[in-house]
């Protein structure tokens, strides 16, 4: 068995549904110590939700820059245990596959992460740059007191970071076809829409929200909100869900609620996107409160230093040239990019991410590891 094998069952075998960690940065910190990694465990969130992060650092040649390889070690809820054909937290192979909670997503990453670090580390040495690894228990879930709490903290330190990898699965048909080098913002809003409750058969006395709402839906629904750029598609807006009425048949509702999203580029603003939303709902007086809640601003990393040492590693190692892609929901890379001007994620097939069964092929978990350890090289040596 090899390393990166060997170390991918063990972090399977924790079960970490988010927030909990289950054991897996204290197992990654064991590996990392002694490489000179430094190795610190910031707890966050309240007691019934406490998060386990962990920063460590292991600092290179002055002069050189420093990599961060960024992560989660949560996952999902497994869902109905009578539909896994094994249990999601003990590693089972069937057929050339890894099976378990985490295993695309993203324990395997992580474990090919370490062993790349290992590696490249008996190598170089102390000749190399700066390394670093940054991972939360708070992906899957909120997402308020993970990553965004260290780049926090690594921005009150004035922690200069040159490049981040973040392990999410993202490749697509075959390991190594897709890099994300961005991704879209994401902006939700609850619109109430207020009419006046009344009797069905006295629809002079009352105020149909849901007939006075549906003209400015349908333009919301058929506006362009942009055309995208060359890496972004067209800014989206979806209507997630709509609620009124009693449940009684003959009573008009006094009220329509409105949950929405926009998956937008960086061809348009939160602030932009807000205002387009009011003018139509002015346009069609519409007496209504809007909430919003911006859960990601777009973040884009141009073809660099990055992408092109983590294409070359590609490769190199599969034959394969990727496609820099910005598809796809959120992820850590929105915060981290805040104070790191190259971020991109990079990882095995997304294929059973959050699914019954979900799994890595055994065959592409080598691979992934020399990709980590080649873009090491192109980028620190």
């Amino acid at each position: 068995m090899s390393a990166t094998l060997e170390l991918t069952e063990a972090l399977l075998a924790c079960p970490s549904v988010t927030p909990e960690d289950g054991g897996c940065q204290a197992l990654i910190a064991d590996r990392l110590r002694p490489l000179g990694f430094h190795c610190e465990t910031i707890e966050s969130g309240p007691a019934s939700f406490r998060v386990t992060n962990l920063w460590a650092l292991r600092r290179g040649q002055p002069g050189k820059k420093l990599l961060v390889f960024a992560g989660h070690t949560d996952v999902v809820p497994t869902g109905p245990l009578a539909q896994w054909t094994s249990d999601p937290f003990v590693p089972t192979h069937r057929e050339g596959k890894l099976f378990g909670r985490g295993a695309a997503d993203m324990k395997t990453s992580i474990a090919a992460m370490v062993v790349a670090v290992e590696e490249f580390v008996a190598a170089h040495g102390d000749t190399c740059g700066s390394i670093a690894f940054l991972l939360t228990s708070d992906e899957e879930g909120p997402a308020v007191d993970g990553t965004v709490k260290l780049v926090e903290l690594l921005r009150e330190r004035n922690e200069q970071i040159d490049y981040c990898i973040v392990g999410e699965p993202t490749s697509v048909h075959t390991l190594g076809d897709v890099i994300k080098n961005g991704r879209r913002g994401s902006l939700s809003g609850k619109l109430t829409i207020k009419g006046v409750q009344g009797h069905i058969a006295y629809p002079q006395l009352a105020r149909n929200p849901i007939h006075l709402a549906a003209p400015a839906l349908a333009e919301l629904a058929a506006l362009d909100w942009d055309a995208g750029n060359t890496y972004f598609p067209a800014t989206s807006w979806q209507c997630s869900n709509i609620h009124a009425g009693t449940g009684a048949t003959n009573v008009i509702p006094g009220e329509l609620v409105v949950d929405f999203n926009f998956r937008f580029s960086t061809e348009s603003t939160p602030d932009s996107l807000k205002a387009r939303v009011r003018a139509v709902l002015d346009k069609h007086h519409l007496e209504h409160d809007i909430t919003w809640s911006l859960s990601g601003e777009p973040f884009l990393t141009p073809v660099g230093e990055l992408s092109e040492a983590l294409t070359e590693a590609i490769r190199h190692e599969t034959g394969f040239t990727p496609e820099l892609s910005t598809t796809g929901g959120t992820s850590d890379g929105r915060f981290i990019a805040k104070i790191c001007r190259q971020v991109v994620e990079f990882g095995p097939l997304n294929e059973t991410i959050h699914k019954i069964d979900e799994n890595v092929d055994v065959s592409s978990i080598e691979p992934l590891k020399n990709i980590y350890r080649r873009t090491l090289e192109n980028l620190l040596s």
